[in-house]
């Protein structure tokens, strides 16, 4: 199973490398860092990271969306919002983490679902799209093959939920332990 964290410029370090910490303890997992162009990614924090061009990783499998202050910029970037949206389209699953969720409201994959965001951000991420239906109060929401997230940590719970409903909760408390992680399981569902 190929599992996909997508980056962009200014994205939060621990919407993706809290999920990567879980995800990856799947075994069998072909994780791949990825973005718009292949290249070095800035963090938030300063940092970089080397991706691959997404085009470049096979249809199916797990993406994840990190939130983040580049999500400000990306929101109204409309070739960016295709190619988001053809990523989305060609995944199994999408995972979303923060103000992530803006970014997949305004690219119309989430219209008529249940999603969350970070709650600071939440009037912000609201306005980016009537067409879903934003649960203020959850953790974390899974509606059909989309998970949202609240606001950074929450991208840990939500990726053990996912988890957990995917390869059973045996294999989400193993990952748990294995990580000295006290799992946490608030979610709505769609």
């Amino acid at each position: 199973m190929d599992i996909s964290f997508l980056f962009f410029e200014d994205f939060e370090a621990l919407d993706v490398f809290g999920p990567v910490e879980v995800l990856s303890e799947l075994g069998e997992a072909s994780v791949h860092y990825v973005s718009r162009y292949g290249g070095p990614v800035r963090a938030r924090q300063g940092f970089r990271v080397e991706t691959e061009k997404a085009s470049q990783v096979p249809p199916g499998g797990i993406l994840l969306v990190p939130g983040g202050l580049g999500t400000r910029r990306l929101v109204n970037d409309e070739e960016f919002l295709g190619f988001l949206r053809q990523l989305c389209e060609r995944a199994d699953h999408v995972l979303c983490v923060c103000t992530g969720s803006a970014l997949l409201a305004k690219a119309g994959v989430l219209d008529g679902m249940k999603a969350t965001s970070n709650k600071r951000s939440f009037e912000w991420v609201m306005s980016t799209s009537s067409k879903v239906d934003w649960i203020r109060e959850a953790r974390w929401v899974a509606d059909g093959k989309y998970y949202t997230s609240s606001g950074v940590s929450a991208g840990i719970d939500m990726a053990f939920g996912f988890v957990g409903d995917m390869f059973g909760e045996e294999t989400a408390e193993r990952i748990a332990h294995n990580i000295e992680y006290a799992l946490s399981r608030p979610e709505t569902r769609g």
